[in-house]
């Protein structure tokens, strides 16, 4: 396994798709990657040279990705619920915060449902 940025990124995949296993490169972004370090994207990570892994090595480390990309938007998050905006409320109560409706569906973010029980009667 070729390893950038931390990652071991695996040896038989084409050079976008393996690119794609780092946190904050996806498909566009690696076919950029590539296209800086003038490596095919076609060819398999096993078939790289040196030189053109130092390439994508350079190429990568001008990018926010991996840990420094998670303590930004981390970072993002917790400024949104200090100032107490909306969004910033929505991710403090732990639901959709981009105007999705929450009567039935949403479960994702609410997490497992919470029965609650029905009022008994009172008998006389």
């Amino acid at each position: 396994m070729a390893r950038i940025a931390g990652v071991d990124i695996p040896k038989q995949k084409r050079g976008v798709v393996s690119l794609t296993y780092i946190y904050g490169i996806g498909a566009s972004r690696a076919k950029d990657i590539l296209a800086q370090a003038k490596v095919d994207e076609n060819t398999k990570v096993q078939d790289w040279t040196d030189d053109e892994i130092s390439n994508i090595r350079e190429a990568v480390g001008a990018l926010t990705i991996e840990g420094e990309l998670r303590s930004e938007i981390q970072l993002n998050i917790k400024r949104l619920m200090d100032i107490g905006c909306y969004r910033g409320i929505r991710h403090r109560v732990g639901l959709p915060l981009r105007g999705q409706r929450t009567k039935n569906n949403s479960r994702t973010r609410k997490g497992r449902r919470k029965t609650v029980a029905n009022k008994k009667k009172v008998t006389k």
